[in-house]
């Protein structure tokens, strides 16, 4: 995954400050800069993410409006999880079932009124199972109600970003307004598996017995690849059969979203097909390390004459194998560079480039700060520059 650049490689272009130039947006998904052409699935819309770098490495009608079915429980589970991380919640703790949980028709875990079920057990039920009731439970112990919950749904859909989904319920049961995208999917199980490592775990587990009824997880990618740890699946007859799906090999770890798919073998065989040509045909490689210089600045008014230009997190990219080496980083700051400069502070653009076009575009960041100079070094530059 680590590729060695040559800082000398970087061109370094000086814009007049204050004012530093925005880049070009970057291109829609990596594909697009690969002479392998995307394969034909067999599904109404789908995409594929690295979820290392966010970037999009395919996709087929990513922003058409589709009804979620079951994988709105990705989004239950989000809260839920939420919840956890803030103490609000906690995995022994007992949750009363109410009338409307039990009676919630559909996919069950088969909670009972008057017999509490602890955090943990619901969640296993909404992930392992996808039980609706178990998802309704779930809705009335972190947010006090389905309506307050689904309100929770869609003020944490516009935080991520997912900006074509609108949730009215915890468990995706059809309703004409409840409707999301394959892109803003992706968003969701990619921010879960960042945000929420620890409790990943119950998207690869098989079975769940609960109330004496084993139930057996509807992700047969489970079975069928080793690589493959989540994530869920959904059906309705509007919807079809729908799978978000996600494989960890090696150190790179890809998502898919498949969505209208006609039979259960479908989305589970096109999910793989996905899966096998996202990571047979594309890298995931650190350019630079973190807090690693990509530029060297000269810096006026300052205590020093110099500081470093770079990221303070590691700078990964995802590109078409066999094309690493063609990448192009393109650094663009301020000139002249006055001080004071905090780190971190943002100071210019980094671009990466390949074939002419925007791979990837992220902030120039100060990684060694520059505090102001006295009075008299300041002149003495401010005199400098007049001949700058």
């Amino acid at each position: 995954m680590a590729l060695t650049v040559n800082p000398n490689a970087v061109t370094n272009v000086k814009a007049a400050a204050p004012v530093t130039p925005a880049p070009a947006a970057p291109i829609a998904s990596v594909s697009e800069l690969s002479a392998i052409p995307v394969p034909a699935l067999s599904a109404r819309a789908w995409v594929s993410v690295d979820v290392v770098t966010g970037q999009i490495i395919a996709m087929s009608n990513p922003d058409q409006k589709v009804e979620p079915a079951s994988l709105t429980k990705i989004m239950t589970a989000y809260l839920v999880f939420n919840a956890l991380k803030e103490k609000r919640l906690t995995l022994e703790q007992d949750v009363p079932v109410s009338q409307l949980a039990w009676k919630t028709g559909g996919s069950r875990m088969f909670i009972e009124p008057r017999k509490p079920v602890t955090i943990d057990e619901l969640l296993k039920g909404l992930i392992i199972q996808s039980g609706n009731d178990a998802a309704v439970a779930l809705a009335e112990a972190t947010g006090g109600s389905v309506a307050t919950f689904a309100e929770s749904m869609n003020k944490e859909a516009r935080r991520l970003g997912m900006v074509n989904s609108n949730f009215t319920n915890p468990d995706g049961l059809p309703d004409p307004s409840h409707v999301t995208t394959v892109r803003d999917l992706s968003i969701l199980a990619r921010a879960l598996i960042v945000d929420h490592p620890d409790y990943f775990k119950y998207y690869s587990m098989k079975e769940f017995v609960y109330n004496k009824i084993k139930q057996t997880n509807r992700n047969r990618l489970l079975w069928t690849d080793p690589t493959v740890d989540g994530m869920k699946t959904g059906f309705t007859n509007a919807a079809g059969y729908c799978l978000v799906a996600t494989a960890l090999r090696g150190d790179r770890r890809v998502l898919t979203v498949l969505v209208g798919a006609e039979t259960r073998t479908a989305r589970t065989e096109e999910s793989l097909k996905l899966l096998n040509w996202s990571f047979q045909n594309f890298d995931t490689v650190k350019l630079f390390g973190k807090s690693q210089p990509v530029v060297e600045a000269r810096v006026w008014k300052g205590d020093a004459e110099s500081t470093k230009l770079g990221s303070l997190e590691p700078i990964v990219v995802t590109v078409p194998k066999g094309k690493v080496g063609d990448i192009k980083p393109m650094a663009t700051r301020p000139d002249p560079l006055l001080a004071p400069l905090e780190e971190g502070q943002k100071v210019g653009h980094l671009t990466l480039m390949l074939d002419g076009k925007v791979l990837r575009a992220q902030p120039l960041e100060v990684l060694t700060a520059v505090p102001r100079a006295g009075f008299f070094g300041r002149m003495v530059d401010a005199v400098k520059l007049w001949f700058y």
